[in-house]
C-alpha cells in the first residue's frame, strides 16, 4: 500500500521499520521539527526523523497542519492509508479525509482504557494487570474511533514504563502489519461506553513520593514514573530518583530504611528500591548506588 507515516519519538521507529519492510511504499514521513537539545542547544531530529533519513524517505515536519497549504501538500501525495503512531499533533478533518482509506493509529492500551497522553505510565501506576495495543480508525475525538485489532499482555510485578514501552511497540510494530494484511476482513468495533477512561499527561508535580501512602501506591507510582519524570525523595537536601522497585517485607514508621538492602517502610507494608539516580549522575543498581551513598538501616528518608 501507499503510506503516509506519522510518528515523532522512539515508540514510533519499529513500526515505520515494520511498514518498509512488509514491502509498503512510504510516501512520506511526517514527524515533530528538530528542537534544541544537548549542551549546545543545537536543533536535533526526532528519532523518527534521524530513521527516515537513514532509510532514504521524504521528511516532513510541519509545525500545524492547519493551514490549508500543509493540507494540500498532505493530500497531494495521493496515498491509500496514513499510519500514525505518537505524532504529537492533532490531525484536522482534512487531513484525516485526505487518505482514501483514512487514518489508522497505534495506541498504547486497550481501548476504551486509557484514551489519551500517557497510557502506558497510567497503566501501570493504576495497578492493572494487563495492557496492549489497538489499531484504531482516527476520528475528530479523543483515541475515540472504530478499533479493528486488539493485542493484549499481561503487566509484570517489576515491569516499569520504559520497559512496558519497548514491548508494546514491538506489539504494535506486528499488530499494525498484520492489520494492513487483512484490512478487508477486518470487523471495526465500535469502543463501549462502559469503562472510558482518560490518560492525562504526566505532570511533574506526581513525582514526589509520599512514604505514608500503601506500600503497593509507592510501588506503582516508582514503576510507573520511571524513567520520567522520575519518583523521588530527598536526603540530605539531594534529591534522589528512585527508578525501580519491587514490594517487599516489612513494617515500620513510614520512610525509614529497614535493612542494607534499601527496604524502606511505607504506610503500608515496604518497598524495596532496585534502580536510583542522583542529579547529574547515571542510574545505578540499588548495590552500586549504597557503594557511594550511604543509607543504613534506621534512615529517615
Amino acid at each position: 500500500m501507499r503510506i503516509i507515516f506519522m510518528g515523532t519519538p522512539d515508540f514510533s521507529v519499529p513500526v515505520l521499520d515494520a511498514l518498509v519492510g512488509a514491502g509498503h511504499e512510504i510516501a512520506a514521513v511526517y514527524c515533530q521539527p528538530p528542537r534544541p537539545a544537548g549542551r549546545g542547544k543545537k536543533d536535533r531530529p526526532t528519532p523518527v526523523h534521524a530513521r527516515a533519513e537513514a532509510l532514504g524517505l521524504e521528511v516532513r515536519h510541519p509545525v500545524s497542519l492547519k493551514s490549508s497549504e500543509a493540507q494540500a501538500e498532505f493530500a497531494a501525495l495521493q496515498a491509500e492509508i496514513a499510519v500514525v503512531v505518537a505524532y504529537g499533533l492533532i490531525l484536522p478533518q482534512a487531513i484525516l479525509d485526505a487518505p482514501k482509506r483514512g487514518c489508522l493509529n497505534i495506541h498504547a492500551s486497550l481501548l476504551p482504557r486509557w484514551r489519551g497522553a500517557a497510557p502506558i505510565h497510567r497503566a501501570i501506576m493504576a495497578g492493572d494487570v494487563e495492557t496492549g495495543v489497538c489499531i484504531m480508525q482516527m476520528e475528530a475525538g479523543l483515541d475515540t474511533g472504530l478499533v479493528l485489532l486488539r493485542e493484549a499482555t499481561p503487566i509484570g510485578a517489576t515491569e516499569t514504563t520504559a520497559e512496558l514501552h519497548d514491548r508494546l511497540r514491538a506489539l504494535g510494530a506486528v499488530a499494525i502489519v498484520s492489520a494492513l494484511a487483512q484490512l478487508d476482513a477486518l470487523t471495526p468495533q465500535v469502543q463501549p461506553d462502559a469503562g472510558v477512561t482518560y490518560a492525562h499527561k504526566i505532570d511533574k508535580s506526581e513525582a514526589a513520593l509520599d512514604w505514608s501512602r500503601d506500600a503497593v501506591e509507592v510501588d506503582r507510582q516508582i514503576r510507573g514514573l520511571s524513567p520520567f519524570p522520575g519518583a523521588w525523595f530527598e536526603h540530605g537536601g539531594v534529591r534522589i530518583k528512585v527508578l525501580g522497585s519491587r514490594l517487599a517485607e516489612g513494617q515500620g514508621p513510614a520512610g525509614v530504611v529497614l535493612n542494607d538492602a534499601l527496604t524502606v517502610a511505607c504506610g503500608s507494608g515496604a518497598v524495596q528500591l532496585t534502580r536510583l539516580q542522583k542529579a547529574g549522575r547515571g542510574a545505578q543498581d540499588a548495590t552500586e548506588f549504597l557503594r557511594g551513598t550511604a543509607l543504613p538501616a534506621g534512615t529517615q528518608l
